[in-house]
């Protein structure tokens, strides 16, 4: 069975570590086995978590308006928040 990519964008659930069970964004792919997070509280977008691909959940794709902000270096912390807040309800 395949799992989905996590790629840019992606909201994606942490399963291990300290922060397990909290939602992220994935900010940047940094190569096949990690990639860099960001929960816009804790792990900022100006220094995201490096966490291992293997270790997070895909929660929900990608949103167009979410890629393009994160690979144009424009995406906030408030942002981050907002947009993982209303994939909680």
């Amino acid at each position: 069975m395949n799992k989905p990519p996590v790629q840019t964008g992606s909201v994606v659930l942490s399963r291990a570590g300290r922060d397990e069970g909290r939602l992220f964004v994935v900010i940047s792919s940094l190569d096949d086995e990690y990639v860099l997070i960001s929960d816009g509280r804790t792990h900022k977008v100006e220094k995201p978590k490096k966490k291992k691909r293997k270790h997070l959940k895909l929660v929900r794709e990608p949103a167009p308006e979410i890629v393009t902000r994160l690979l144009n270096g424009s995406a906030e912390n408030h942002e981050i928040r907002k947009w993982l807040s209303d994939k909680e309800e």
